[in-house]
């Protein structure tokens, strides 16, 4: 009887292929090699796991997949080209800019409003009350709806986001549409 046709003992299979005897204790218990097999059906198992590990089509010890995580990598790779891409046509900046920068224009405009008052005061001592009322409630009004114009396009613009993303959008286009840049 050839020695590959022989059932051989995991000491001598781990002897054999140059892992420990635990190793191949593992591979039994995860199914990749049945106890009690010949040499020759325990390297050809064997060799299919190598095989299959190499070209990534199964997952390591650590739950992860090569292939998928391959995928993964390019495609956060494809992403960060397409935001580099976009800042460079300044088409896109980061949300979080966006924010502190409409914060501050806010800020510096309320700011004024907020003198208005005391300037026409200075400017125009003789003006009468219900006119600085007036002026007053008109610079309120339009300060209110600056307020909810800007609310509504930052939901507005968030619920197209979420929708787009939801739809399948093209994820290498970074969303800018509707917010400045």
């Amino acid at each position: 009887m050839p020695l590959l046709d022989q059932v051989i003992s995991q000491a001598e299979f781990a002897e054999v292929i140059g892992v420990s005897e635990a190793r191949v204790s593992q591979l039994m218990a995860d199914g990749v090699l049945a106890r009690g097999d010949t040499a020759h059906n325990l390297i050809l198992s064997y060799c299919e796991r190598l095989r299959d590990q190499a070209a990534g089509r199964m997952g390591d010890s650590m739950g992860l997949d090569l292939v998928q995580e391959r995928a993964a990598l390019a495609r956060e790779q494809r992403e960060g080209q397409a935001i580099k891409n976009a800042v460079a046509r300044k088409e896109y900046a980061p949300v979080g800019l966006l924010a502190d920068v409409l914060g501050q224009a806010a800020s510096a405009v309320v700011g004024r409003f907020d003198q208005l008052e005391g300037t026409m005061r200075k400017a125009c001592p003789d003006l009468p009350d219900e006119a600085k009322t007036a002026v007053l409630q008109v610079i309120a009004s339009a300060r209110n709806e600056w307020i909810r114009s800007t609310a509504r396009l930052v939901s507005e613009s968030v619920d197209a986001m979420m929708d787009s993303d939801d739809a399948g959008g093209d994820e290498d286009e970074p969303y800018s549409e509707g917010l400045p840049a």
